[in-house]
C-alpha cells in the first residue's frame, strides 16, 4: 500500500485489508542450507526469521490472504534443497 504523507500524518496509513502472518520451520541439507535461504528470500513475502547450521530455518510469511499462504509453503517444500517445511503458526492481522 502506498501513502502520500497528508494521508500519513492524518493517521490514514493503516491497511484497509488483513494480512495472513505464518511461521513455518524449514529443514533443508545441511550443505545447501545457504542456497535453501536464498532462494527462500526470492520469494514475495518471506523472510528468513532465524537459521540454525544443522539446516534449520524459521520462516515468516506475510500474504494477503490464506491461498497464497498455503502455495507459498506448497513452493517451499518443492525447493531441491529443502527436506521439509511445516506450519507452526498462523494468524490473520485484521485492519
Amino acid at each position: 500500500m502506498t501513502c502520500d504523507r497528508r494521508n500519513f500524518l492524518r493517521g490514514d496509513w493503516q491497511r484497509d485489508a488483513s494480512t495472513e502472518i505464518a511461521s513455518i520451520l524449514v529443514q533443508a541439507r545441511p550443505e545447501r542450507l545457504a542456497e535453501a535461504e536464498r532462494a527462500i528470500t526470492t520469494l514475495p513475502g518471506t523472510e528468513v526469521f532465524s537459521r540454525d547450521a544443522r539446516g534449520k530455518l524459521v520462516v515468516v510469511i506475510e500474504a494477503p490472504d490464506v491461498g497464497t499462504v498455503g502455495a507459498t509453503l506448497n513452493t517451499i517444500a518443492s525447493l531441491p534443497s529443502v527436506l521439509s517445511a511445516t506450519l507452526v503458526f498462523h494468524a490473520t492481522d485484521a485492519a
